[in-house]
Formats: structure tokens, sequence, C-alpha cells
């Protein structure tokens, strides 16, 4: 039977001769032993690998003369080696020696003698479940600080709302003693008020041991300095808190002036207590009452150099206890508060409105007059009827004291006059 089946046999004899081909495809085969290039070939090569060496000179000389050029034009001076890496600029990183530290404990220890807590006891009118009224007694603490020394008191400055509507003041010293005093003068509006403690009434251990206090400046301050306060926090006494001074210049709705704004921690009982500098002086007097429960890291101080000159008029005041409710002295005035709201939208001054003025009074002999909006009684500030009768209960009737009184005119505007007001009894 016939193979059916074709075999490629490349020393077969049908393999052979001038036709043969090895492989597939492959191209006539010659032995270089032998056979020779043909001229013609061999000058299409040359041609060639002339044109090469031709092109790879002018591209050289052409790459050269850019990068010359370029450094020319954009003053560089840059070389490039295959293979290599080299370093063309010195630039370094700028670091720092110096040692950050948080350390306060030697300024504390320096500031914490003219520290004091401050307890406030008073009697507060409370309704019952049964629609009675009765009395109960009522104690908040809050902080204080040794500012100045007289012949017979040692001053204390802090927050008005600290000791509003005292009956009693118990200021507690950094060696734990404690001592009664008196409120020598308050300020509403700015929440002020300085305390004084007598001096025969402080042991002379206590004296050794506590000091008053180096007030910085607050109007130099920096956004990002440290600060540091220290005070009576829920009256658990004095504890310390740091942070920074986040801004300065702080507005708030309901309250006067300015405020430097921290994130240490200011709580109920810091009121009253010291912002301190890096230094050890006081920078601002921490109130805990404008700090808002909703946020965290938002605390407020009073400048030290705005509060200076109220400070300064509370402190020269004279001392003073309360009278009594028989002997106590009365404008003769029916008013209502003037709020930072109703001042904004009525453009009237914050104080007290007088919306009557009593027959036979004191205030109706001294030329007071209704629409006059009363702003200060002998050098503090007046907000609100309230801080009028807290410096009334000091006075008794027959005494004369000296009103700020803003005056409207035609115009809607006011007039600022000091007018002396002989106090009356209550008819």
């Amino acid at each position: 039977m016939d193979n059916q089946y074709n075999y490629y046999r490349p020393d077969s004899d049908e393999n052979r001769g001038a036709g043969n081909q090895q492989g597939f495809g492959a191209g006539p085969q010659k032995d270089p032993r032998t056979s020779k290039p043909k001229k013609g070939y061999m000058k299409k090569v040359a041609l060639v690998v002339g044109a090469a060496v031709l092109f790879g000179a002018v591209g050289g000389v052409t790459m050269q003369g850019t990068s010359y050029l370029t450094g020319k034009l954009l003053g560089k001076n840059t070389k490039s080696t295959v293979g290599t890496t080299k370093t063309v600029s010195n630039a370094k990183l700028t670091t720092s020696t110096s040692t950050v530290t948080s350390d306060v404990s030697d300024i504390v220890e320096n500031t914490l003698p003219s520290i004091v807590s401050i307890t406030n006891m008073s009697v507060q009118e409370v309704q019952n479940f049964f629609g009675g009224i009765s009395q109960q007694e009522s104690e908040s603490a809050g902080s204080g600080i040794i500012i100045s020394q007289n012949d017979s008191e040692l001053l204390v400055v802090t927050n008005n709302h600290v000791v509003e509507g005292s009956d009693t003041l118990t200021v507690t010293f950094n060696d734990g003693n404690s001592v009664e005093a008196q409120i020598k003068g308050t300020d509403s509006a700015r929440d002020l008020a300085v305390v004084a403690v007598p001096l025969d009434k402080i042991s002379d251990d206590t004296m050794n041991a506590i000091k008053v206090a180096t007030l910085g400046d607050s109007d130099s301050l920096k956004v990002g300095e440290p600060a540091i306060a220290i005070g009576n926090a829920l009256g658990y006494g004095q504890s310390v808190t740091t942070g920074i001074v986040s801004a300065t210049g702080r507005t708030i709705d309901g309250f006067d002036g300015e405020y430097i704004q921290t994130d240490a921690a200011i709580n109920p009982g810091n009121s009253g207590g010291a912002l301190l500098n890096a230094n050890g002086e006081v920078i601002g007097i921490n109130s805990a009452k404008i700090n808002s429960s909703a946020v965290e890291g938002m605390g407020f101080a009073i400048p030290i150099s705005d509060a200076s000159d109220v400070i300064q008029n509370l402190m020269n005041k004279e001392t003073r206890s309360k009278v009594s409710d028989e002997e106590r002295g009365y404008l003769g005035i029916k008013g209502y508060d003037v709020s930072e709201e109703g001042a904004q939208m009525y453009n009237m001054p914050t104080g007290v409105y007088v919306k009557e003025v009593m027959s036979g009074g004191g205030a109706e002999k001294a030329g007071l007059t209704k629409g006059s909006i009363i702003t200060g009684f002998e050098g503090s500030s007046i907000s609100s009827m309230s801080s009028l009768q807290e410096q009334l209960q000091y006075y008794k009737a027959g005494e004369e004291v000296t009103l700020t009184v803003q005056i409207p005119d035609k115009n809607g505007e006011y007039t600022e006059k000091d007018i002396k007001v002989t106090l009356g009894k209550n008819s």
C-alpha cells in the first residue's frame, strides 16, 4: 500500500541541488569560505555606516549646543553623566536644638500664695410646693487675687458675681486659714469687685505665707503664647490648668468690654482667679460666668490692663457694712433695666431707666427726671435695678450719693451728668 504521508527529509536526494532549501523558507546557501560579497553590496553598506556615523556626530553636536544655549539663557550650568547620580544642591533641613517644656510648677509655686478662695453665704427666698415663701441659706464658691494692702486691709480683686447677694464672705488663704471679709466696692457692668480683709484678723503666720500678685500687661499679649489659670474650681480648693491665649479683644453679647479667650479650662469656682503668662504675671481675671457649657476649650478672662482703672477706683472706696432695712436709704424712683439688647434696639445706654420719680423723694429734690437712665453710683457702673439696689444696701437714709445719669434731649441723644441725691426713707 502506498504511503499516504509525505515526510520532509533534509538529507534526501530530492532536497539536494540548486533549488535545495534548508528548513522552512531559508534563502540560498553559500559556502562562507568561498563566497564573497559583491562590490555593489559593499558600497551600500559603507554608505549606510557612514550616514549613521554622520547622524550620530551631528546629533551629539546639536545636543551639546542646545545644552550650552539652555545654560546661557536660563542661567543654569548642569551636567549629565550616564549611569551615575550626583548631588547638585547643598540644601539642608533647618533644625532646632531648643527644648519646649510644659513644666509650670515654679510659676505655680510662686503664684499660689497670691490666690485665695472665696465662699459666699447668702440667704435666698424660695417658694415651696404649697406656694409659701421661705428663706434658705445658699453657699457658692469663687476665687480672688491679692492685689494690694493699705494700712488696715488686705485687698482682693474678684468677680462681682462671686460676691453678689452675700450676707457673709469668707476668704481662705493658701495656707488653709480662713478670715471673714467685707465688700469694698463692686462694678456689675464689668463684673468686678474688691474685697477687704482686716489685717488685724490675719495671723502672722498667714501674712508670712501670702504675697501680693504681680500684674502683667494684657495689651501686649500675643495669640498662641502660654496661659495658666489658677482658681478654686468647683469649690474643691486651688487647682491649675494650662493652655494658650486663643484670641484677644473678644466681645460677648450681654457683657461689657473685651475679653481674653483661652483654652485653659475655666470652670465654676475659677471665677475671680488669675490667668497668668509665662512669667507668672496676672494678665486676666477669669470669669466662668461667660463660659458656655456647649463647647470645650473656650474660657474667658477680663484683661487686667482694661480692668486696672476700675479696680483702682474700687480699692479707694470706703469699706462699708450693710445697714438694716429700717436705716436703709432710698432714691425715690421706679425703674426698669435697659439690657444690652434693648440698648441696641432703641439706641439707649445700658442701665436703669427712670420710669417714674416719686413725689417728695430724694430724686425729685435733686432734679432727676423721668426718661433719664442711671448708669453709675458712686463711681461704680450700674447695669440693672438689682445692681443699683446692691449698692444702696450700704447707705443710710440722709446720706448723700452721686449718681451718673444719661439725660435725653429732643434729638434722641443723651448727655451724661452727675447728680447728687440725698437719700430718703422708705415711705
